[in-house]
């Protein structure tokens, strides 16, 4: 809305800036900015930026969202993961998982998750 002495707003006049370029401008166009943007950012940023601004976007994700919202998510990525790779795809991130995981624990750690398995597996049977 213009003022009392014609003059645009700041807002307005970025309103009607976006508007003008939008029509002028392509797909192509923003996906390029968007590159040229990460590019100076990542150029710009070290490690911990990018966890900072990680973990506050998480945070504010799980203000706003329920565990259905979670769900879904997680139901449409593990159908388009199905849909974008086959067998081998499944069994390599499955083989580093594993490896990543022996990485990161004991003896201990294996005894505790197998008798928490073996006392779901019975608890299941003892219901059927």
């Amino acid at each position: 809305m213009a003022r009392n002495n014609e003059t645009m707003s700041r807002e307005e006049a970025g309103r009607k800036g976006g508007e003008a370029t939008s029509n002028n401008h392509d797909k192509e166009f923003y996906q390029e900015i968007g590159r040229k943007g990460g590019e100076a950012t990542a150029e710009n940023h070290d490690k911990e930026f990018y966890q900072e601004i990680g973990q506050k976007g998480g945070e504010a994700t799980a203000e706003n969202h329920d565990k259905e919202f979670y769900q879904e998510i997680g139901r449409k990525g593990g159908e388009a993961t199905a849909e974008n790779h086959d067998k081998e795809f499944y069994q390599e991130i499955g083989r580093k998982g594993g490896e990543a995981t022996s990485e990161n624990h004991d003896k201990e750690f294996y005894q505790e998750i197998g008798q928490k398995g073996g006392e779901a597996r019975s608890n299941q049977r003892d219901n059927d």
